[in-house]
């Protein structure tokens, strides 16, 4: 950790919920790119945790967007920097419903152009800001306020999406693993094109455990493999250090599920089908590191 810069680019006093992972995510993000950084920011728990105009809790540019258009304005601006021969991170901050469902087809367009910015979706598995209603995103099994019995559809698999558009570099992160952050967002950034970063974060309220233990719950998902940390480089698939182990083997899978109340109602043929899409998954990558693969 000592690597990481002391100076902070979100100050104290934001309107986040107690136990926020999502805005301790962003603070090692904005480590990570410093102050010659630009946020787009859709619709999405952190238009609220930046504060109410005319005061704001974040050291950097901000523009808010709607929830459809956040990848279509990053274009825009990245493009007119470029042009002034201006050097920024320009950085799309989207919750899952502006990344996995309503702002999909802007982030393809964004990819597809080959825009240089970077895309960081903060997953925390529904519409945070709103009642934490189901998306895209949210896990099989998972009580929403759209899904109060529980989720009876599997979640999205964004990337496997975001990767058909053959990006130079994507990766997958987590709130309970900083450093691992902070190096993939210095790794992206310095990278020329469309990157996306793919971060767990676990939310008290939506996922209903206890403020204190979002760094348990997030450690949890990586050690039973329900969220496994690599990073793509133009092809080169790499499996992040906390996910070595998960791999190999792996944490019961009820121990993530049963620290969380929004799976007080699954079943335990929902719990393995969940099990069964993790093996296929850590099959799938496997396959891909042991190349050739039959």
């Amino acid at each position: 950790m000592t690597e990481i810069p002391k100076e902070e680019f979100i100050l104290k006093c934001t309107s986040a919920c107690a136990g926020c992972s999502s805005s301790l995510s962003l603070r090692y993000v904005l480590k990570a790119a410093g102050p010659e950084t630009v946020l787009v920011i859709p619709a999405c728990c952190t238009s609220v945790i930046q504060g109410v105009y005319p005061r704001t809790a974040l050291r950097v540019p901000v523009y808010n967007i709607a929830f459809a258009a956040a990848a279509a304005c990053a274009s825009g601006m990245s493009a007119s920097y470029q042009k002034k021969g201006m050097k920024m991170n320009v950085i799309v901050y989207a919750g899952d419903g502006g990344t996995v469902d309503i702002g999909l087809q802007a982030l393809s367009g964004a990819f597809e152009r080959e825009t240089h910015f970077l895309h960081i979706c903060y997953d925390n598995e529904a519409y945070g800001n709103t009642g934490m209603q189901r998306s895209g995103s949210t896990p099989l099994g998972a009580i929403t306020s759209t899904t109060p019995s529980g989720k009876i559809h599997p979640k999205k698999d964004i990337d496997q999406i975001v990767e058909a558009h053959r990006p130079p570099y994507m990766a997958t992160a987590c709130s309970a693993y900083p450093l691992d952050l902070f190096q993939k967002v210095k790794t992206a950034l310095s990278i020329e094109g469309s990157k996306f970063i793919h971060l767990l974060s676990p939310c008290p309220p939506g996922w209903r455990y206890p403020t204190e233990k979002s760094i348990e719950v997030g450690k949890l998902a990586v050690k039973t493999g329900a969220w496994i940390l690599w990073e793509r480089e133009h092809g080169s698939l790499r499996i992040s250090g906390p996910s070595r182990a998960a791999m190999k083997t792996p944490l019961p899978l009820e121990e993530y599920l049963k620290i969380q109340g929004r799976f007080q109602a699954i079943t335990l043929e929902q719990v393995q089908e969940l099990q069964h899409s993790i093996t296929r998954t850590m099959e799938r990558i496997r396959c891909e590191l042991e190349k050739p693969c039959t």
